[in-house]
């Protein structure tokens, strides 16, 4: 099972180009404020596919599918909210579509992307029972 400690390490890996910014988020903020960190790699992945450089996309997704089915009930949520919800937020808002980048997601990954798509348009219900909050 993959823990805590393994999630970014694993993410960091997949996508190269981002380890100066995790050293960075490392030597400003340590390890555990990794929905930071996470939000960080979102912002980068949009800055990448901006440079016109997303080849790092499919052995990103890679990790994330990993992650999903191997990974500790902590890490699954990590990747879904932090990572999954940070990049349909961040390109999102920056004006870009997040679905360039769920094109390259396995099932599991899109199963999420998806969930969370009809989980924040209203159309599915959250875990509790209740309506989602509205995002402001």
């Amino acid at each position: 099972m993959i823990e805590q400690s393994q999630a970014m390490p694993l993410l960091v890996e997949s996508c190269p180009t981002f380890q100066d910014a995790w050293k960075q988020h490392l030597a400003e903020w340590g390890g555990d404020l990794l929905y930071i960190a996470a939000g960080d790699l979102a912002g980068h992945l949009l800055e990448r596919y901006r440079a016109g450089d997303s080849s790092s996309f499919p052995t990103l997704a890679l990790a994330v599918e990993k992650l999903i089915e191997d990974g500790s009930p902590w890490v699954q949520e990590f990747v879904v909210i932090g990572v999954l919800e940070a990049v349909q937020n961040v390109w999102g808002n920056a004006g870009t579509n997040p679905e360039v980048f769920a094109m390259h997601l396995g099932p599991q990954g899109l199963s999420q992307w998806t969930y969370l798509n009809e989980f924040w348009s209203g159309s599915v219900m959250a875990a509790n029972g209740t309506e989602p909050d509205a995002r402001g």
